[in-house]
């Protein structure tokens, strides 16, 4: 287990300790892993279908060294965005920078700099984990002395599958050697593009202590997810898209308290057959017989008299419990696909 109590198949590092230090003596070390400046991708339409614009003037910013995670309905964008930045899909417009090269200026660097792995299993049936890593290796022109693949193997769990054909391999297995040929030329940067999707519980765990220790080791890590709760649980700054924008770009603590709103729980010894009128037009609502619900903006209303007001009403407090806006909360109303509906906030930096 690791400091985080995830299941970790290998204590190995990940990453040679050596070779952020040798990208960072050579290149240096940006302040952003990855920066976009108004980008936007258009595809092209036919006879019966209009063009797309699938990115709308995208603009987003990843410090070095963080967890960042792209939250986004499907059919928001990430997946262009990703493609863009792997060198998969050309852009129509708009700057992209990977590890502080231009994706068009120093297109070699900028792929050298960066891992990604895809949503899809695009593996070949017929080459082991071992000749896989090889072949990917080959292609980023990593010399053989300074290949790992027999530690990635392990790090990631496939070690005793080294040498068996891929079409043997379950799932999860498959989903892990992805992950190890998105590290095979060590970059940098590592992108994951819904990389527990279709997953079970124990892989995804795993999944999450890997990413956190492969991130202590200095690298940074892009989520792109459409669990909330794993967004909530790994990254520690959130760009929601909706649609090819941005609609918000904070760390995560900020985003949710820019909800402004929390839910106090009091459980009275009374029972209530209806609500007293004075906490009626507080807007509490009553479920079942002894416990009422207020919601409020802790910018605007205090717990202690909304306490007052139960007391007043001449009821006995013998419990209470407040809880705070989550992620799914913020994401819903961001995209508009709440119930409360809210206007979009405005992105930040």
């Amino acid at each position: 287990m690791d400091q985080d109590g995830d299941r970790l198949d290998s204590e190995a590092p990940v990453l040679d300790p050596k070779r952020l230090d040798e990208i960072t003596g050579r290149y240096g070390a940006p302040p952003l892993a990855i920066e976009v400046l108004g980008l936007r991708k258009t595809y092209r339409g036919s006879k019966k279908t209009p063009p797309k614009e699938a990115l709308k003037g995208i603009d987003l910013a990843v410090p070095r060294g963080s967890i960042f995670g792209l939250l986004g309905p499907n059919g928001a964008g990430k997946s262009t965005l990703i493609n863009i930045l792997a060198g998969l899909v050309i852009k129509t417009a708009g700057t992209a920078r990977i590890w502080g090269f231009d994706i068009d200026v120093h297109p070699r660097r900028a792929r050298r700099s960066i891992g990604v792995v895809p949503q899809e299993l695009n593996l070949d049936a017929f080459f082991t984990p071992r000749e896989t890593l090889d072949i990917q290796a080959g292609l980023y022109g990593v010399p053989k002395r300074e290949r790992r693949t027999d530690e990635i193997l392990a790090a990631v769990g496939l070690a005793d599958q080294a040498d068996a054909y891929a079409r043997t391999l379950s799932g999860g297995m498959r989903r892990r050697l992805l992950v190890a040929k998105a590290l095979i030329h060590q970059p940098p940067v590592v992108v994951l593009d819904e990389p527990t999707a279709g997953v079970d519980v124990e892989l995804r765990r795993s999944l999450w202590g890997y990413m956190r220790r492969l991130n202590r080791q200095g690298v940074t890590v892009v989520l792109t997810t459409h669990y909330l709760e794993e967004a909530e649980a790994m990254c520690d700054r959130i760009a929601i898209i909706d649609r090819g924008e941005v609609v918000a770009c904070d760390d995560k603590a900020s985003l949710i308290r820019r909800l402004d709103e929390k839910e106090l729980t009091v459980v009275v010894a009374e029972p209530l057959a209806r609500l007293p009128p004075e906490l009626a037009r507080l807007g509490a609502r009553l479920e079942g017989g002894h416990r009422l619900v207020l919601r409020y903006r802790p910018s605007r209303a205090r717990v202690g008299e909304m306490l007052d007001a139960v007391r007043a009403a001449g009821l006995t407090i013998t419990d209470l419990a407040t809880a705070e806006a989550d992620l799914e909360e913020l994401f819903l109303r961001l995209t508009g696909r709440g119930a409360a509906g809210a206007a979009r906030l405005p992105p930040t930096s």
